[in-house]
């Protein structure tokens, strides 16, 4: 069966460069304008495989598409880190005092928010997607509005760059999973050397030191914990963790012990670091 990646976004957005950079440029795309109908495509079966913004450098995490993947029949089977280059771009012939507003993702105008801080005339708009934006821009030929998305939507979309790395950190980069359902994820478990966990601790003084210190004992490392809140019980946490680990056996230790010393541990998927 041929590969059909969800997307967040459409051509030309970061997560289909992260699809082509990841399985191939010849894949099948799924256009998805929202986390929960990319969710819906991977379990309803109309894609393969799926890819999902998680953290990024400047922003932090996307935390609800942690509950995403805990509450949905998925897993995680890779992670992809991107470097992100922000551009604002626009229609050809006009200049940054020409643009009134600019349209893009959330998460992009909030890792732009420096650049905008000295151009205080320009409204920013949250919009779905980066990409859509500058595609919208170019079949309405809109006015004095432009977009923050990638150059490939630029030059995709027929638009004019009027300013190139315009993020506020340079070195910014964004970390993608990259999906399946449960019964069709093939990791091999010689390339495992990652998982990310989610785990409840009883609410007693020093409950999530001792868990950390199992995965310690049991030579993981710990690379990122994340707390969300449960909702049905207020103001009481899951912990969503990261650790690599050179061997599977010692990982393997880890989850036995952690499956009785926790009050709920959920394995939500174990996969090759891409930085290790």
């Amino acid at each position: 069966m041929n590969k059909k990646v969800a997307i967040q976004g459409i051509k030309g957005s970061y997560h289909h460069g992260v699809a082509q950079a990841y399985f191939g440029n010849d894949i099948e795309v799924d256009e998805c304008m929202s986390f929960q109908e990319l969710i819906n495509s991977l379990e309803d079966n109309k894609s393969t495989d799926a890819v999902m913004a998680i953290e990024n450098s400047i922003a932090g995490s996307i935390i609800p598409n942690y509950a995403y993947i805990d509450e949905h029949n998925i897993t995680i089977s890779g992670e992809y880190f991107m470097p992100i280059h922000h551009c604002l771009m626009a229609l050809e012939g006009q200049e940054i005092s020409d643009i009134k507003e600019v349209y893009s993702h959330p998460m992009a105008l909030l890792q732009c928010k420096e650049f905008f801080r000295e151009h205080p005339h320009i409204k920013l708009v949250e919009d779905a997607d980066t990409a859509d934006v500058a595609k919208r821009i170019n079949e309405q030929q809109l006015i004095g509005v432009a977009a923050v998305a990638g150059e490939t939507a630029a030059n995709i979309y027929g638009l004019h760059i009027l300013a190139k790395e315009i993020q506020t950190i340079k070195s910014n980069s964004t970390r993608f999973f990259i999906l399946n359902t449960r019964e069709s994820s093939e990791v091999a478990q010689d390339e495992i050397n990652k998982a990310s966990l989610k785990f409840l601790s009883d609410h007693k003084r020093g409950s999530l030191a001792t868990v950390l210190n199992v995965m310690s004992d049991c030579n993981l490392n710990l690379t990122k914990i994340q707390s969300l809140p449960i909702i049905d019980m207020p103001w009481k946490y899951s912990f969503f963790v990261d650790v690599t680990f050179n061997d599977y056996k010692n990982y393997q230790k880890a989850m036995s012990i952690l499956k009785i010393m926790a009050l709920e541990l959920k394995v939500l998927g174990e996969y090759k670091n891409q930085n290790g």
